[in-house]
Protein backbone atom coordinates (compact mmCIF):
# COMPACT_ATOMS: atom_id res chain seq x y z
CA UNK A 1 0.00 0.00 0.00
CA UNK A 2 1.27 3.47 -0.86
CA UNK A 3 2.33 5.88 1.85
CA UNK A 4 -0.15 8.55 2.94
CA UNK A 5 0.93 12.01 4.06
CA UNK A 6 -1.57 14.45 5.51
CA UNK A 7 -1.08 18.08 6.49
CA UNK A 8 -3.29 18.69 9.54
CA UNK A 9 -3.97 20.81 12.61
CA UNK A 10 -4.97 19.63 16.08
CA UNK A 11 -8.54 20.96 15.93
CA UNK A 12 -9.78 19.98 12.48
CA UNK A 13 -12.95 17.89 12.06
CA UNK A 14 -12.20 17.35 8.36
CA UNK A 15 -8.79 15.91 9.25
CA UNK A 16 -10.48 13.45 11.63
CA UNK A 17 -13.02 12.43 8.97
CA UNK A 18 -10.30 11.94 6.36
CA UNK A 19 -8.19 9.83 8.75
CA UNK A 20 -11.24 7.68 9.61
CA UNK A 21 -11.99 7.02 5.94
CA UNK A 22 -8.37 6.13 5.18
CA UNK A 23 -8.25 3.73 8.13
CA UNK A 24 -11.53 2.12 6.93
CA UNK A 25 -9.81 1.57 3.56
CA UNK A 26 -6.90 -0.24 5.18
CA UNK A 27 -4.36 2.53 5.74
CA UNK A 28 -2.50 1.54 8.90
CA UNK A 29 -0.17 4.52 9.12
CA UNK A 30 -0.55 8.17 8.12
CA UNK A 31 2.45 10.48 8.10
CA UNK A 32 0.83 13.49 9.75
CA UNK A 33 2.43 16.92 9.41
CA UNK A 34 0.98 19.36 11.94
CA UNK A 35 1.06 22.82 10.35
CA UNK A 36 -0.19 24.41 13.60
CA UNK A 37 3.01 23.26 15.32
CA UNK A 38 5.32 23.87 12.34
CA UNK A 39 4.42 27.11 10.47
CA UNK A 40 7.24 26.49 7.97
CA UNK A 41 5.41 23.31 6.95
CA UNK A 42 2.23 25.33 6.27
CA UNK A 43 4.23 27.54 3.92
CA UNK A 44 5.63 24.44 2.20
CA UNK A 45 2.13 22.92 1.95
CA UNK A 46 0.75 26.11 0.36
CA UNK A 47 3.65 26.26 -2.12
CA UNK A 48 3.17 22.62 -3.14
CA UNK A 49 -0.65 22.49 -3.24
CA UNK A 50 -1.70 26.10 -3.85
CA UNK A 51 -4.17 25.68 -0.97
CA UNK A 52 -4.31 27.10 2.55
CA UNK A 53 -6.83 24.72 4.16
CA UNK A 54 -6.24 21.42 5.94
CA UNK A 55 -6.24 18.58 5.49
CA UNK A 56 -4.12 18.31 2.37
CA UNK A 57 -3.68 14.66 1.52
CA UNK A 58 -0.99 12.96 -0.53
CA UNK A 59 -1.11 9.30 -1.51
CA UNK A 60 2.37 8.43 -2.70
CA UNK A 61 3.33 11.42 -4.87
CA UNK A 62 -0.29 12.18 -5.84
CA UNK A 63 -1.96 15.23 -4.28
CA UNK A 64 -5.53 14.11 -3.60
CA UNK A 65 -6.65 17.42 -2.07
CA UNK A 66 -8.79 17.92 1.02
CA UNK A 67 -11.37 15.83 2.84
CA UNK A 68 -14.15 16.48 0.30
CA UNK A 69 -11.78 15.52 -2.53
CA UNK A 70 -10.88 12.30 -0.70
CA UNK A 71 -14.58 11.45 -0.15
CA UNK A 72 -15.37 12.14 -3.80
CA UNK A 73 -12.45 9.97 -4.95
CA UNK A 74 -13.70 7.15 -2.71
CA UNK A 75 -17.29 7.52 -3.96
CA UNK A 76 -16.06 7.33 -7.54
CA UNK A 77 -14.19 4.10 -6.76
CA UNK A 78 -10.76 5.64 -7.22
CA UNK A 79 -9.37 5.61 -3.68
CA UNK A 80 -8.55 1.91 -3.25
CA UNK A 81 -6.79 1.59 -6.64
CA UNK A 82 -4.72 4.70 -5.83
CA UNK A 83 -3.81 3.34 -2.39
CA UNK A 84 -2.84 -0.03 -3.84
CA UNK A 85 -0.90 1.64 -6.63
Amino acid sequence: MKSVTMYTTQVCPYCVRAKMLLKQRGVAEIDEIRVDLHPDQRTHMMNVTGRRSVPQIFIGDTHVGGCDDLMALDSAGGLLPLLQG
